[in-house]
Order: structure tokens, then sequence, then C-alpha cells
């Protein structure tokens, strides 16, 4: 608005309304400007929980193998030669989606039974030895016999979880409808 027209704005409203209108005071800074209204935030995507990873590692091995399924069966009615069958297969399947979603790699690359030194570890997989048998006082050895080389997950590739996954939904309730 040009300042004559403010003139006559600011006259004309307050001697019919008793008051500056809005446009004139804000154009001369009496006012401050009307803040624009924020727009709603938008609902956040929930936010992984640490047990997210493990859950859905859990939900590909029981798709994969079914290992859920085999861990929660009572299986003291099978002979073992019923139960190793079974154990070969899921052996099998389970390491295949294990190997494609996550890399070992053992912690002390020895043969299991020789004597390894503890430093063979490495200085960052201190957290990765477990002394066992006679272990000195201070908690630590120099070495000893090997009995397990241990794993570290070297990378972990699970696929991306979207908002609508419920992770905690490890294998779907099957209803056949004929």
């Amino acid at each position: 608005m040009s300042r004559i027209g403010n003139a006559f704005s600011s006259f004309f409203g307050i001697l019919f309304g008793g008051e500056l209108p809005a446009e004139v005071a804000q154009a001369f800074g009496y006012t401050k400007a009307a803040a624009a209204k924020a727009e709603p935030a938008k609902p956040k995507a929930p936010e992984a929980k640490p047990s997210d990873g493990a859950l859905q590692l859990l939900g590909v091995l029981q798709r994969e193998a079914r290992l859920v399924d085999f861990l929660m069966e009572d299986i003291s009615a099978y002979s073992d030669d019923q139960v190793g069958a079974a154990v070969r297969t899921l052996h099998e399947q389970c390491g295949a989606a294990l190997k494609r979603c996550v890399t070992l790699t053992p912690i002390i690359d020895g043969v299991e039974g020789t004597y390894a030194k503890a430093e063979a570890a490495g200085a960052d997989a201190k957290q990765g030895l477990k002394f066992i048998g006679n272990v000195p006082p201070e908690g630590r050895a120099a070495g000893g016999t090997l009995r397990h080389k241990g794993w570290k997950a070297s990378s972990v590739d699970l696929p991306k979880l979207n908002a609508s996954m419920q992770v905690a939904v490890i294998a779907a309730a099957e209803i056949e409808v004929e």
C-alpha cells in the first residue's frame, strides 16, 4: 500500500472501527506479523529397537528353514534317526540363510585343540576371549589350548525394515480356506 492509501485506511478505520487496521499497523511495525500456522507434525516412523534385528533374523530363519517350528515341537516321540534326518536339512537351510544375512569370521583363526596365544585375537577382540580351566587370579593368561575359535559378525545385511512391518510376528498363523 502507498502512504496515501495507508493514511486513508487509518483515518476511516479509526473513524468507523475505532482501531487502526491490522495491515496498516503491520506495515508500520506496530504489530508483529501473524506467525504462519505450523503444519501438523507428520507422524514419525517408529524407531528401531535393539531387538528388531534379532527378531528379523529369527523371522528369516523361520521363513527359510522353519527353525522356530522345529525348536518349538516336542521331538521326544521321534527316533534319533528321524530327528537326525530332519536336522540335516534344517542345518543346511539355516546355514545358507545365516551366511546370506551375516558374515561371520573366527575370533582366533587357529586349529582347535592346539596352543593359541591370547594376543592372536588382536587388541580389538579382548571382549571376545573367554578363559576357562585353571585361570590365573588376574583373569588373563598368555595362552592355552584353543577349545573354540569364537565367532564375530564382520557384517550384517538384513533386509530393510519399513514402518508397516511387525518384526515381532516371526511366522504368521496360516488358515487354509476350502
